[in-house]
């Protein structure tokens, strides 16, 4: 029996892989690139230094991408990052010049729990396109905490204050960073991840997401 498509969960067709041609063509592609201003880049205006902020996909409350995403995160579907990062890759590579990919770090409970950081295989597919060096290690989370995006901003800001810490400082010392993650919502958890790695000297970030909520 063949495996079902990760976005309507009809049978794959031979030639398919994870998703079928009918879902592939109708993924919500952003277009974004990172040399025009779009609009995951204002999300972060006046609230952190960004270089540039770019998503892939438009992630809605019911849709391919939401199931896509579920799969990825809660279905032991790792290799749909990889998936991900090798397509996203290709329209990106020849824009960016980045030195280190560094993945948002989930809590050691959760990665225990999951079996994997989500963003894992994204984040190592665009390094090794971009011809960049991949470090989980780069930051820690500090605290298990549940999910911040029903809270309003300033709880939000203070809950996210020291969330992440930075362990490899001598080795991201004045580099280009790409910062991935899944998908953004308010934009907190980057937020709070660029907040940690800009307390290093010298240190530029760009972001890089499979997905934003618009």
């Amino acid at each position: 029996m063949p495996l079902g498509c990760f976005g309507c969960n009809t049978p794959l067709l031979l030639g398919e892989r994870l998703i079928c041609t009918v879902c592939r063509n109708q993924l919500p592609l952003t277009e974004y690139n990172f040399t025009d201003e779009n609009p995951v880049d204002r999300i972060f205006y006046g609230r952190i230094d960004i270089k540039k902020a770019n998503s892939f996909l438009f992630f809605t409350k019911n849709g391919i991408v939401k199931n896509i995403i579920h799969h990825l995160k809660y279905k032991n579907q790792e290799q749909i990052g990889a998936f991900f990062g090798q397509w996203y890759a290709q329209s990106i590579k020849e824009r960016l010049d980045i030195d280190i990919v560094v993945p948002v770090p989930l809590h050691k409970r959760k990665l225990t729990k999951r079996g994997y950081n989500q963003v894992s295989l994204f984040g190592k597919e665009l390094a090794l396109h971009l011809g960049a060096t991949y470090n989980e290690a780069a930051l820690f989370k500090t605290v298990n905490t549940r999910t911040l995006t029903k809270r309003n901003r300033f709880s939000r800001w203070k809950a996210n204050q020291d969330l992440y810490k930075v362990l490899d400082a001598e080795n991201i010392m004045g580099k280009t960073i790409l910062l991935v993650d899944d998908v953004i919502t308010t934009g907190a958890t980057i937020e709070a991840c660029a907040t940690a790695l800009k307390k290093v000297k010298g240190v530029t970030i760009y972001v890089a997401t499979i997905a934003v909520v618009p």
